[in-house]
């Protein structure tokens, strides 16, 4: 009689703990790292490593799933040819790969890759953006649909601003030193079905968009060279502008509570943001700025119960109050450390990776620094460099370096 009762506790746990089983977008379902998660592991080493994967050509583009699969780009050496490729979730096989070709390598810093933009899937259609290398969607099975020509993205830099699938519409920034503007594809044929230029031309086009719900209407948030913008995701209006206090927008705007936090790629204070309002809205709408002296910021910030956390890319970690502004601590996260990637939230938790040997390690936001776990995959990825973001999918979590895949489980 209490058999089917413990059936559904269980599955109704299950169905807590492992949350998410599409992670189709850059930092997930909501674009801002945030998991439903309850039960994802937060202590591990080299025995967890349920399967590695070395992955074809070099890249540092998110893991993103759906069902059964995985999708990630890579690069040839010389940039010549990009590729899509889907492997298995359970087990890390090549399913398939697709070549693009690329007549015209982009430059990229040393920081950047020539597939660093992560796919965008939506259970029939995967796409994958390469710059001037073009926009490309394929089925989930990994046939070709067709391909864009979206600019040339001048400049030495490189870029990093991957799509997202919104509406039956492919949403692609294409900041760049030139010509800078956001524009939406329907996904099914790749037809341009709005196209908005931009102001901000920063060194390259980094930050993706995110869509937020704010007093019962829809925004595309944007972070940019100039500041942090809201659009009409329907028609790709420019709704309202925010100045930001420094340049290099790229961190993506993390949004709790009606409020936008954002950084700027730069050295410059943190800030504050309500959604709405019409034109430049600092005066009226920036609620608090707060001073960052952590040095250069390449991670997002990321809000969990009421509390602010950013880490620069140093790994000096600031806490503040999401409320004012108030700063709770400055701290190191550890000595030497690089920290590219966004941190992934889960479980009340913050994960942050380590760009060199893709240590993980786990903090409890609050009022002082808590570390709950540093945890490594071992001494084989010591001198593999890690500066994508970690996506958590059934419970297991998915690590990517330039050129191997890492499933992670308890």
């Amino acid at each position: 009689m209490k058999l089917p009762f413990c059936i559904a506790i269980i599955t109704c746990y299950a169905c807590i703990g492992f949350a998410e089983s599409n992670w189709h977008q850059f930092r997930g379902p909501t674009g801002r790292g945030h998991s439903e998660a309850t039960a994802l592991p937060t202590m591990w080493d080299e025995s967890n490593i349920a399967w590695k994967t070395e992955l074809k050509g070099a890249g540092q583009s998110s893991p993103v799933s759906w069902g059964d699969r995985l999708f990630l780009t890579g690069a040839s050496d010389d940039g010549a040819e990009r590729y899509v490729m889907a492997y298995s979730v359970s087990s890390g096989e090549l399913l398939w790969d697709q070549s693009v070709p690329s007549e015209s390598p982009e430059e990229f810093h040393k920081m950047n890759s020539q597939a660093t933009p992560s796919c965008a899937t939506d259970g029939k259609t995967v796409v994958a953006f390469f710059g001037p290398g073009g926009l490309h969607a394929f089925t989930v099975e990994g046939e070709k649909k067709w391909s864009v020509d979206l600019g040339d993205f001048p400049g030495s830099w490189g870029i990093a601003a991957s799509p997202i699938i919104l509406d039956g519409k492919v949403i692609q920034n294409c900041d760049a030193t030139g010509i800078s503007r956001l524009v939406a594809l329907d996904v099914q044929t790749g037809d341009i079905l709005w196209d908005s230029p931009r102001e901000d031309k920063p060194k390259g086009g980094w930050s993706t968009p995110i869509l937020i719900e704010h007093e019962g209407k829809r925004e595309l948030i944007l972070n940019g060279e100039f500041g942090v913008r809201g659009y009409n995701p329907e028609t790709g209006e420019e709704l309202w502008f925010c100045e930001a206090f420094n340049g290099r927008g790229s961190p993506v705007p993390d949004y709790f509570d009606g409020k936008l936090f954002v950084v700027n790629g730069k050295p410059g204070d943190t800030y504050c943001v309500k959604p709405g309002g019409s034109g430049n809205v600092t005066e009226s709408h920036m609620l608090w700025h707060a001073s960052r002296k952590g040095g250069r910021d390449l991670p997002s910030p990321a809000v969990v119960d009421g509390t602010l956390f950013i880490s620069s890319m140093s790994g000096i970690a600031t806490s503040y109050d999401a409320a004012n502004g108030e700063v709770y601590y400055v701290e190191r996260l550890g000595e030497g450390l690089e920290i590219a990637a966004a941190p992934l939230v889960a479980g009340g938790l913050l994960y942050l990776q380590t760009v060199h040997g893709g240590d993980v390690i786990v903090v409890r936001p609050g009022r002082a620094l808590d570390i709950v776990s540093v945890n490594s995959l071992g001494d084989s990825a010591k001198e593999e460099t890690f500066r994508a973001t970690i996506a958590p999918i059934d419970g297991k979590l998915y690590l990517r370096s330039g050129k191997t895949l890492y499933c992670v489980a308890r």
